[in-house]
C-alpha cells in the first residue's frame, strides 16, 4: 500500500551569521550575497529549493541582513531604468529573480545561538509541516534537479528525516558531523559532531542540506547547549537518529565550502568552467 506523505513545500535558510572570515567584504554586505560569477550564493540555494518543488522560502536573518530581503524583493525603478535603455533581457532577469507563486518569509533571529536555534526560530512559519534546510555556504554543483530534490524524493518514500552526506577521507573528517551507520543501508543510527579521525564512526560527513520532520522542534526546544555554548542542529538530529527516524542520501555532485576563501574561489572557478568563461 502506498503511503501518502505530506509534501515538502517550505525551506529554511539560516542567514544570520556575520561572515567574519570574509571581512572586510562582509562588513556591510551579507556573506550570502557574495557573487559566484553573476549570482549571489543565496540565490543558487534558493533556485535549488524551487527546483525541488518548494514554494515558501523562510529566511532566518539578523539585524544586518536587510540586503537579502531587498535582493528577493521587486525593484520597479531598476526595471524601468533598464527598459528605458532597451536592456529588456536584463530587466526580465531582475523581474524573475523568483518564479510566480514563490513566497519569501523573513524571521529575525534575535541572538546567534547556533544553527539549531536558527531553525527553531522558523517553527511558527513551518507550522507542523516537513521542511528543508539549506545552508548557502555549502555550494553544490549537481546535475538534474539537485541535492534538495533528492532528499525530498527520499522523504516521500520513507517519511523519515533525511541528511545529505558525502564521503570524506583522512583527518578532514574531524571538521564535520559524522554519520553513525545503521543496520540497513542508508539508515543513520547517530550523528557525531566533529570527532577525531580515530573516533570517526564512518567516512560519511553530513553537509548543509536536510529534509526534516517537524518533531525536530520538540527536540530543539528541550535541548541543552552543546559545542560553543550553542544549540546545535547536529545534536537534535542525533537524538532523532537514535530513535530510528533518520536516513542519509549520498550527495550527487561536487560540494564547495564557501564559508572559506579557498572553497569560494574553487566554486567560482568551477562555475566559470561550466559556463565556458575563461578566468
Amino acid at each position: 500500500m502506498t503511503v501518502e506523505r505530506p509534501p515538502v513545500r517550505k525551506a529554511v535558510f539560516p542567514v544570520a551569521g556575520f561572515g567574519t572570515r570574509f571581512l572586510p567584504a562582509t562588513k556591510a554586505m551579507p556573506k550570502e550575497l557574495m557573487p559566484v560569477i553573476d549570482k549571489p550564493l543565496i540565490q543558487y540555494a534558493v533556485e535549488e529549493a524551487v527546483r525541488a518543488g518548494i514554494d515558501t522560502l523562510i529566511f532566518v536573518t539578523g539585524r544586518h541582513k536587510r540586503a537579502i530581503e531587498d535582493h528577493f524583493d521587486s525593484n520597479p525603478e531598476l526595471e524601468w531604468a533598464l527598459r528605458a535603455k532597451g536592456r529588456h533581457a536584463e530587466a526580465d532577469m531582475v523581474r524573475s529573480i523568483l518564479p510566480e507563486g514563490v513566497e519569501c518569509v523573513f524571521v529575525r533571529q534575535p541572538e546567534q545561538l547556533g544553527l539549531g536555534h536558527a531553525v527553531l526560530c522558523a517553527e511558527r512559519v513551518v507550522s507542523g509541516e516537513p521542511f528543508a534546510v539549506l545552508l548557502a555556504d555549502d555550494f553544490i554543483v549537481a546535475e538534474g534537479a539537485g541535492v534538495t530534490a533528492d532528499l525530498v524524493r527520499a522523504f516521500e518514500a520513507s517519511g523519515q528525516s533525511q541528511l545529505s552526506v558525502m564521503r570524506v577521507e583522512g583527518e578532514e573528517i574531524s571538521r564535520y558531523g559524522v554519520v553513525v551507520p545503521g543496520s540497513r543501508n542508508g539508515d543513520v543510527a547517530g550523528l557525531l559532531e566533529k570527532p577525531s579521525f580515530a573516533d570517526a564512526p564512518s567516512d560519511l560527513a553530513s553537509i548543509g542540506r536536510y529534509v526534516l520532520t517537524p518533531d525536530i522542534f520538540d527536540v530543539l526546544r528541550g535541548q541543552a547547549a552543546g559545542a560553543g555554548g550553542e544549540i546545535q542542529l547536529a545534536d537534535a538530529i542525533d537524538t532523532l537518529a537514535r530513535a530510528g527516524a533518520v536516513q542519509a542520501v549520498e550527495v550527487s555532485g561536487r560540494r564547495f565550502d564557501c564559508g572559506s576563501l579557498r572553497g569560494y574561489l574553487d566554486a567560482t572557478l568551477s562555475v566559470a568552467a561550466r559556463q565556458g568563461r575563461g578566468l
